[in-house]
């Protein structure tokens, strides 16, 4: 999954400490930038989660379809449908179409 991979959530981020050295950054525009980081963080692991329940969801919708197509036309392949169509031809048209 795409959020084993992420290292850190918008709430380590936040709770995040940086020491202060005598020529350091502002405090209010680290914050503020940091603020801008969390909401983004988040805004990404809510698209993440949407995607995957998507994907899940078309997944399903994918195996239900092909289910149902398997019950439809059994395990019939295109060789057996070329096959098939080969005889009703011949016996719609009988010699005329080979000749």
């Amino acid at each position: 999954m795409i959020s084993d991979r992420i290292r850190l959530t918008a709430k380590e981020i936040l709770e995040k400490e940086f020491k202060s050295s005598m020529r350091g950054y502002k405090q209010e525009e680290v914050d503020k930038f940091l603020d801008v980081i969390i909401k983004d963080y988040e805004t990404f692991h809510q698209i993440i989660e949407e995607l995957q329940q998507e994907n899940l969801r078309l997944k399903k919708q994918l195996d239900e379809a092909t289910k149902k197509q398997n019950q439809t036309y059994g395990n019939t392949t295109n060789f057996d449908i070329l096959k098939r169509l080969s005889n009703l031809e011949k016996h719609v048209f009988g010699s005329k179409l080979y000749e």
